[in-house]
């Protein structure tokens, strides 16, 4: 696909993160999907690497 045909397309997006800036594009008539990600553990850094630990990476 052209880049102008890119522009020519209705604005779809899926925003993780603030709220607001799905609400932004809404405004501008853009289809939003608004995605309510949290890292897993809270972002707690020690519970991140025991959790990293349990993967499987074979």
């Amino acid at each position: 696909m052209s880049t102008l045909k890119i522009f020519a397309e209705p604005l779809r997006a899926i925003n993780i993160g603030i709220e607001g800036f799905a609400e932004d594009l809404k405004a501008a008539g853009a289809e939003v999907i608004q995605l309510d990600w949290r890292p897993p553990t809270g972002g707690d850094p020690r519970l991140a690497a025991l959790l990293a630990s349990l993967q499987d990476d074979d």
